[in-house]
């Protein structure tokens, strides 16, 4: 019996070892599209196993969706975080007059930078803020639901990353103002009021310090709201955001350093800043610095055709092939970071799930 006995102990050791070294991994997700509840258990359970501990499911803006969607994810024991879009709306509900303007004096309503879903909304205004609380806090209050997940929290690109623009026919060596948002009466009447500067009399508002400066608070104070709302209700607040801060304010009016939110997820897709591996290293070490004692999971980009990518022309089919994601992996979590979030499971090859299973029950801890 002792001979039995010891081997046991020997086994669950290494099995807590493993568990207690073990990478914590998240996970972008969309659905529930027509999958039946079989269907969703499945899948979930698959997640689970493969070593995914949370989820950040975007399934909409019905609550009944989460409620339905969020019993299967509970029930394979992964987090549950509903990832909902801020600045970027398709309900009809919304006003024309809620969208932004850029610097040319066009609406997102009615023309869009770089792509058609890009209509974003101007985060100043009483009714967007409004809209997006009422919407959050209802889906908060599904029981399933551990916390929201923000994203397109943010202004359009002024400035595209490296590797998007041939995507576009671009070359932006420069804030462009038809990438350059908000010019709404809203926002350049109350940047007036508090700054004296009239900034549609500036010849380049680039230049203008302030000018930047207020486009970050604007979007630091919707986020403020919204998070004190969801807070009322129990949850969590986390948001998908650009790498950085330094990335993230020059491209996007993003400094989410200043948030205060319960957990950040940079975006360090390296392929589309033309960078290695170690780029995503150097950026989780800025987020964590800038994050302070809020824990920051590192965003990976999967390749979805490894055997493609070269000949790939579209930046959306790039990302780690599998024998960089075990690097990438690496450099997140010896840089600091909390975890890893995959984007997304559906991308991952049998070989990515191979380098992913080898790369997360490793100690990146340094003495």
């Amino acid at each position: 019996m002792k001979k039995l006995f010891l081997p046991l102990l020997v086994l669950l050791s290494i099995y807590a070892n493993s568990q207690a070294t073990k990478v914590p991994v998240y996970a972008w997700v969309g659905g529930p599209g027509k999958a039946t509840d079989k269907e969703l258990q499945e899948q979930f359970a698959d997640f689970k196993e493969k070593g995914i501990d949370g989820l950040m499911y975007s399934g909409g803006h019905d609550p009944e969706t989460y409620k339905r969607v969020g019993k299967f994810v509970k029930e394979a024991g992964l987090e549950f975080h509903t990832w909902i879009p801020t600045m970027i709306q398709g309900d009809p509900k919304i006003k024309p007059e809620w969208y932004g303007v850029s610097g040319k004096g066009e609406s997102t309503y009615e023309v869009q930078p770089y792509t058609s879903y890009y209509k974003f909304m101007c985060p100043n205004k009483k009714g967007v803020r409004k809209y997006l609380k009422d919407l959050y806090t209802g889906v908060a209050e599904v029981d399933e639901v551990d916390g929201i997940h923000l994203d397109y929290i943010r202004f359009p690109d002024v400035i595209l990353a490296r590797g998007l623009w041939e995507k576009y026919g671009l070359i932006q060596d420069r804030e462009y103002p038809e990438y350059d948002f908000c010019y709404c009466d809203t926002c350049t009447s109350d940047f007036k009021k508090k700054s004296g500067i009239d900034i549609t009399k500036v010849d380049d508002p680039s230049t203008v310090h302030e000018w930047k400066e207020y486009r970050y608070n604007v979007i630091t104070g919707l986020v403020n709201e919204i998070k004190e709302a969801v807070h009322k209700k129990g949850k969590k607040v986390n948001a998908a955001v650009f790498p950085g801060p330094t990335v993230s304010k020059k491209l996007v009016r993003q400094e989410w350093n200043n948030w205060g939110l319960d957990a950040y997820y940079p975006m360090n897709y390296n392929d589309f800043y033309m960078a290695n591996t170690l780029w995503i290293g150097s950026q989780v070490k800025e987020e964590v610095k800038a994050a302070g004692d809020t824990p920051v999971y590192s965003g990976l980009f999967i390749c979805p055709r490894p055997w493609n990518k070269a000949s790939e022309k579209d930046p959306e089919g790039h990302g780690l092939l599998p024998e960089e994601l075990g690097d990438a992996i690496k450099e997140s979590m010896e840089n600091g970071a909390a975890g890893i979030c995959l984007f997304t499971p559906g991308r991952m090859t049998d070989a990515h799930w191979a380098a992913f299973n080898e790369a997360i029950y490793k100690d990146y801890s340094k003495e």
